[in-house]
């Protein structure tokens, strides 16, 4: 297949990818080019964490950080953990690449939070809206404009999208200039205030132990260094083909996640346009705002 300027290879087009609803691995990679204009933005320059379906959705996986042997056109970053390991991580800059990464059976596009000219810190806070029981999604939608208010009132730019699952992301462009321990302490602050306001603890909760939940889990702990989401516009290992769907904000009271999928979301794009469009360029200072949850601020 020529992307580009490059020939990338793609084996087994035919191959059933999501066999529920007849789509290949071909029209995997096909989703992927149509919208690469819109999840690009998200990926570039982004460590990026293979999870692998070589035989679909129905099939075995298997997570994969180091990236394997690669054309030019694919990027990598070495990282070490605290740990002592290391590892390789591929880097997709381009559409030639993304659909090289498809190819190897990556339905999802699963990125950090930071870009690699400073791995260390994030360039978006995530507050994750994460159902602790199947009957929830009215309660997300709820919550959602919750810390809409919240983000609002801080003077923060937020973009809510499907998670493609259960829940729903919000992402917040932050100004990389703050390691990922004062955001998820920052995040954890914006979370326990959306707890506050909603005040029913069979509605919205911070409580950490799966067990002692009850209502949706307002997830502040993804803000965390080698955590990665599911990115905008990311297909995800449902029956269905579930993408990961941007939204306006009026769209999320009345949202219905099953609505977005590989067949329907280039048409949204092309009826719509991209949700996400301008986002980075609002990237927001988080440091002056700690003082007004309650916080000492952060040592830049």
């Amino acid at each position: 297949m020529r992307v580009g300027r490059h020939e990338v290879p793609i084996s087994n087009p035919d191959k059933p990818f999501f066999p529920e609803v007849g789509l290949t691995k071909g029209d995997l990679v096909r989703y992927y080019l149509d919208v690469a204009e819109c999840a690009l933005p998200h990926l570039r320059r982004r460590p990026f964490h293979m999870v692998r379906y070589p035989n679909g959705v129905d099939g075995e996986f298997f997570h994969q950080k180091r990236v394997p042997k690669h054309p030019d056109f694919v990027g990598e970053q070495f990282v070490r953990f605290p740990s002592g390991h290391t590892t390789l991580f591929a880097v997709i800059d381009n559409a030639a690449a993304l659909a090289w990464v498809i190819n190897l059976g990556c339905i999802e596009l699963h990125t950090w939070h930071s870009r690699i000219d400073d791995i260390e810190r994030p360039d978006y806070m995530l507050i994750d809206l994460d159902p602790t029981t199947g009957d929830q999604w009215h309660h997300v939608r709820e919550i959602a404009l919750v810390v809409r208010e919240v983000l609002d009132e801080l003077g923060l730019a937020s973009y809510p999208k499907t998670s493609g699952a259960t829940g729903l992301h919000v992402l917040v462009p932050i100004r990389p200039q703050i390691r990922f321990p004062d955001v998820r302490r920052f995040a954890k602050a914006v979370a326990e205030e959306v707890e506050r306001r909603v005040d029913d603890q069979d509605v919205a909760t911070t409580t950490w132990r799966v067990a002692e939940r009850r209502g949706v889990f307002v997830d502040f702990g993804q803000n965390a260094r080698d955590r990665t989401i599911a990115s905008a516009y990311s297909v995800r290992p449902t029956p269905d083909a579930r993408v990961s769907a941007p939204l306006r904000w009026e769209e999320v009271p009345d949202v219905d996640p099953a609505a977005f999928t590989v067949r329907t979301m280039p048409a949204r794009i092309a009826e719509v346009g991209d949700a996400t469009v301008g986002m980075w360029r609002r990237k927001a200072v988080l440091a002056p705002r700690f003082e007004r949850l309650g916080l000492e601020p952060p040592s830049l």
